[in-house]
């Protein structure tokens, strides 16, 4: 997409007036005060109060690029989705990182998942794969999302992140075991957004030509290889620059070293989910690879830096129910949830008409009846009709849904997943336990053990101890004896 260029000429009022002054308000006399007519004063005033909108309450600090994805491999067998359908065929993408508890002004090297928000122009209107950096997450229905958020984020009283909230939430929500094994491991803090893996995290429908449903979940392993901090170094990155991650994506692509990462998918025919030994839709769960071996779809290069980080970045809005035909949601409960609660989140921050802008904007011509709202542009012309059936033409419906219906059954209520034979909390995270090596062991239990030795609370600490020796005995002794040592030293 050509960007204009700035060019020479008059500066004008945002009405286009010409401005005679831009270094000095006008005022009763010179030295006097303030004139209240000074119209330009108060235009630009006014417009610098307003410069920014909501931050985003999670993901609040964000990096991102545009770039292509290329498909390499026929999936065709899976899926209909057109910009997956023919080997070489190459789709523009925006990919914006993150890291996802702290504020706008947070440092990039925290210890923290990292989201993965992967924008698809393809020519059937935009598809948003809205991931994370690790393949699970801490909790597994979204009822509990803003109580797990508000754990982690700053308090109310003190104003910073407090352990003793950060443990007691996970204290009682032992399906976070799996996802605390991952973010206290080696992988807690990438070096950059360039060396880290990213994940679709939740599992995904896809359908093809015949009418054929799989199960997919998504794997983009970053070609640069994975590279991490420990948590000294990543302490001493955030203190020296905060903004270490967004510098190292800028540089990397204006000098020409673009940043890629080959996507491959687990694939699970639909009829399977059911008799699969622990619940496929849930969140906390990884998928093991020796009974879905991942197969290979394409390539993602990033090879373009935004013009404006605000315009293209921080209003950029991705949500998981932009699917396009082919593509469609599973019955994971959290995927479900933000089906509903980021395309929300979007609309408070940035308005009704947030597709407009030009980062979220479909390069596929958006044809329907929304009308007015915030800063609408409204197009359509005198002769159209904002409404559906009509009798003056416009766009009308195809009959012929994105993705193929989900079955149901039972009573309505709040119910629990259905247990699968080998559902448990913490089988997954003693699995993840023992395939580290004996550095990676230390270091998981050095920083495990750094946080929950500062709850004041000795009930939540063993609660938290408790899960670990579920896992994984080996694991929780560790875990315990270096909570011991610390609060003793």
């Amino acid at each position: 997409m050509t960007q204009p260029q700035p060019t020479a000429g008059t500066l004008t009022t945002e009405s286009g007036a010409p401005v005679a002054d831009n270094q000095n308000s006008a005022t009763a006399g010179a030295g006097g005060p303030l004139l209240l007519q000074d119209q330009y004063l108060l235009e630009k005033l006014a417009r610098f109060n307003r410069e920014r909108v909501p931050e985003r309450v999670v993901h609040a600090r964000g990096s991102g690029a545009y770039g292509h994805f290329e498909v390499t491999d026929d999936v065709s067998a899976y899926t209909g989705a057109h910009f997956l359908g023919e080997v070489g065929r190459r789709t523009e993408t925006f990919l914006r990182f993150s890291t996802v508890a702290d504020s706008l002004g947070g440092p990039d090297a925290a210890r923290d998942p990292r989201g993965f928000a992967l924008k698809f122009y393809t020519e059937e209107g935009n598809y948003d794969l809205v991931g994370n950096n690790t393949p699970v997450f801490f909790i597994k229905d979204p009822l509990k999302f803003p109580d797990f958020i508000h754990s982690q984020k700053r308090d109310p009283f003190t104003g910073r992140q407090e352990p003793d909230n950060v443990w007691d939430f996970w204290a009682h929500s032992p399906e976070a075991t799996h996802q605390v094994t991952w973010l206290m491991g080696g992988r807690g803090i990438p070096a950059s957004y360039r060396h880290m893996n990213g994940y679709g995290s939740h599992t995904y429908q896809w359908t093809n030509a015949s009418g054929e449903t799989f199960f997919v979940k998504y794997h983009f392993k970053t070609n640069q290889g994975v590279r991490c901090l420990s948590s000294e170094q990543g302490a001493e990155l955030s203190g020296t620059d905060p903004n270490s991650h967004q510098t190292d994506l800028l540089q990397s692509i204006e000098r020409g070293v673009y940043p890629s990462w080959t996507l491959y998918v687990q694939v699970m025919p639909a009829d399977e989910a059911a008799d699969y030994r622990f619940n496929p839709f849930d969140l906390t769960k990884v998928w093991p690879h020796a009974d879905y071996p991942l197969q290979r779809v394409g390539r993602l290069v990033l090879d373009r830096n935004p013009d404006n980080v605000f315009a293209e970045v921080e209003q950029s809005a991705f949500s998981p129910n932009n699917f396009v035909p082919g593509i469609g949601p599973s019955p994971d409960k959290m995927l479900q949830g933000r089906l509903f609660a980021y395309a929300d989140a979007h609309r408070y921050r940035l308005g009704v008409n947030h597709t407009q802008l030009a980062v979220n904007a479909p390069r596929a011509a958006a044809s329907n009846h929304g009308r007015d709202g915030l800063m609408a542009v409204n197009p359509q012309g005198r002769y159209a009709r904002n409404y559906e059936p009509n009798s003056y033409g416009g766009p009308v419906e195809t009959g012929r849904p994105l993705s193929a219906p989900l079955p149901v059954s039972g009573w309505t209520g709040t119910h629990q997943a259905p247990q699968h034979t080998k559902d448990d909390d913490f089988f997954q995270a003693g699995e993840l336990y023992r395939l580290m090596s004996e550095d990676e062991k230390a270091r998981l239990v050095a920083n495990i053990a750094g946080g929950l030795s500062q709850v004041s609370r000795e009930d939540v600490i063993e609660k938290n101890l408790a899960h670990f020796h579920a896992a994984d005995p080996h694991y929780g002794k560790r875990v315990e004896e270096a909570v011991r040592e610390l609060r003793e030293g």
